[in-house]
């Protein structure tokens, strides 16, 4: 019988509330998102690296690929087949610690309800923002609610940054990418390479459409055919404005983008 609950477990059991006491309270972690669906995950290669990756920078070590799959792995089994996933990395002893021989790597699931997310198209607000290490994604970004606050208190869908020199990086929870009428643009600063962004990235390598990476201002906005945002919920929402500027309807854009997310074959963990 297919389950239909889903879970938060640690390490590959039901966590209990004794373990998640101290982790409600704390910063020092990463995590990858990743939507489910029939059991499967597009990009899972990605994942894996994004958490090897942060490991490394974050606590000096990692966790074998083979046994972050078992863990994941676990969680979608005790699940529906189609979901949504998170796997957050920590250290045992906590935060505003050194590391030391009593402290190990550990890993928290938690599954819930499938995300699609927003149909479009969307307004940006732009903010002046750059994040602590912006190839890492981190736990514990206050900035990214606040702008996004920020921006329907000014009666916009979400935030987008810029960084000190001007270049557009990356939304609230999205990568961005623009369309010339020929090929997908994608901006170059400090960001998290979403592995959203990674599959649409290689895909469209294998269907031979032109990519090319350019510095972004708001300065060249106007100049643009079309303007998505994508993160692990889907490959494309459109963008119909960026502060003032209106971007134009993009559809053969936004089906090319979803065409190459669904040329990524989908993996079991």
């Amino acid at each position: 019988m297919t389950s239909t609950s889903f879970v938060v477990q640690r390490d590959g059991r039901p966590a209990t509330v004794e373990e998640l006491k101290p982790l409600a309270f704390a910063g020092y972690a990463h995590f990858t998102a990743m939507q489910v669906r029939d059991s499967r995950v597009r990009g899972l290669d990605l994942h894996l690296e994004r958490l090897r990756y942060a490991s490394q920078e974050l606590f000096g070590q990692a966790l074998p690929d083979d046994r972050v799959r078992s863990l994941l792995r676990a969680a979608v089994e005790a699940g529906p087949a189609d979901l949504s996933l998170t796997a957050t990395v920590y250290y045992s002893v906590g935060e505003f610690r050194a590391p030391g021989p009593d402290g190990a790597l550990e890993v928290l699931v938690r599954t819930g309800p499938p995300a699609s997310g927003p149909e479009g198209p969307l307004t940006l607000a732009t903010f002046p923002y750059e994040r602590t290490l912006p190839a890492l994604k981190h736990t514990g970004e206050v900035a990214k609610t606040y702008y996004l606050r920020q921006a329907v208190a000014r009666g916009f869908d979400d935030a987008v940054f810029v960084d000190r020199h001007g270049r557009f990086s990356e939304g609230s929870i999205w990568n961005l990418a623009f369309w010339d009428g020929t090929a997908v643009v994608w901006p170059v600063a400090g960001m998290l390479g979403g592995t959203m962004m990674g599959t649409v990235r290689r895909q469209l390598d294998r269907l031979g459409i032109p990519q090319r990476e350019q510095a972004i201002t708001a300065a060249d906005v106007p100049a643009f055919a079309g303007a998505v945002v994508m993160n692990s919920w889907t490959p494309g929402v459109p963008v119909h404005r960026i502060d003032s500027v209106d971007v134009p309807e993009a559809p053969a854009f936004l089906e090319l983008l979803h065409r190459a997310h669904r040329a990524e074959p989908p993996v079991a963990p």
